[in-house]
Formats: C-alpha cells, sequence, structure tokens
C-alpha cells in the first residue's frame, strides 16, 4: 500500500471545506436510497445505490450462483468501509500521520438460528469484532486519541452498537 500521508492533506482541506458548508447552512441532513430487485433465474440481487451497483447472491449451497458477497458480508464489509474512512478523516483532522490503514471485521452466523429448537440463536450476524491496523509514526497516545474519536464517530460501528428503530411495510401487487 502507498503512503497514505499525501491523501491525508486532501482530506483535511476537504473536511474543513465541508465543515464551513455544514455550519453556513449550505449543506444539511441527506437523505440516503438503496434498493434491490432479485433477478431471473438466478435470484441474484443487484444493489442499487445512486450511479453505482453492487451484485448480491448466496453461496450455492443456498441455491445461489456465489456471484457477489451475501447481504450479511456487505454489512461486514459496509463496516470495515466506514471505520477505514472514519479513520481517514480524523488522521487527517488530528495530524495523526499515517503509512498504511486496514481495517478488518469478522461475526459469526449460524444457519440454525431462528429453526426450531434453535430459538436462541441470532438470525443476524454477532459476536461482530474488528482489528484495525495502521502504521504510523504517531505517538500511542496520538493514536489513542485516534481511536477515541472513531469510536465515538463513525456512522456504523455506532448504528450497530446502539441499534436504531427500522420500519417497513409490503406494497403487494397482483400480476397484470
Amino acid at each position: 500500500m502507498t503512503n497514505l500521508n499525501e491523501y491525508l492533506v486532501q482530506k483535511r482541506e476537504a473536511l474543513h471545506s465541508r465543515r464551513k458548508r455544514v455550519k453556513s447552512g449550505e449543506i444539511g441532513p441527506v437523505i440516503l436510497n438503496a434498493s434491490a430487485s432479485a433477478e431471473g433465474r438466478s435470484g441474484v440481487r443487484r444493489i442499487r445505490i445512486r450511479d453505482f451497483q453492487v451484485i448480491s447472491d448466496s453461496p450455492p449451497d443456498f441455491a445461489g450462483y456465489n456471484l457477489g458477497p451475501s447481504s450479511p458480508e456487505l454489512l461486514l464489509g459496509a463496516l470495515s468501509s466506514c471505520l477505514t474512512h472514519t479513520y481517514l478523516i480524523h488522521a487527517s483532522d488530528q495530524g495523526v500521520p499515517l503509512e498504511s490503514l486496514h481495517a478488518e471485521v469478522s461475526a459469526s452466523i449460524d444457519p440454525r438460528g431462528g429453526t426450531e429448537g434453535h430459538d436462541d440463536i441470532p438470525v443476524y450476524p454477532h459476536d461482530i469484532n474488528y482489528v484495525v491496523t495502521l502504521v504510523s509514526s504517531a505517538s500511542a497516545e496520538e493514536v489513542a486519541r485516534l481511536q477515541a474519536t472513531v469510536e465515538r464517530l463513525c456512522p456504523i460501528l455506532n448504528l450497530l452498537k446502539r441499534g436504531n428503530e427500522v420500519r417497513g411495510r409490503v406494497d403487494h401487487r397482483r400480476p397484470a
């Protein structure tokens, strides 16, 4: 991996510009949207977010074709990406130099979850753990301050730690 310090200079400039725009009221809350559709004979899920597409699939033992990560894997990927980005943001803000940065996330999921006799097993990924590996000439105190900031401000980490109300409905339509 190449040295991240040059990027951190750009990130710091963008962060300060963004903060000014937020403070002035130029930018405010944003509605995030994502959608997914099951496709044809494969059941592959095409996820659409802004102008991007991601394919989600199941492994072959669950009638999938292994064409992409499963939804629980995407969740872990979102956490690893968010942790990495939040470290970049706050390393740039705090002047913490970074040579490299990597976040590894793991969790357990048990296919018995929710089945008869296994009601005590969660149906969702649990025992989520992460390790952030960073190479930096910063002091241990600077890295500890950076970690505390990330733990406090990483959006996906805090969502998973604290939970959130999710409301849903089904729009049932009949074939034409």
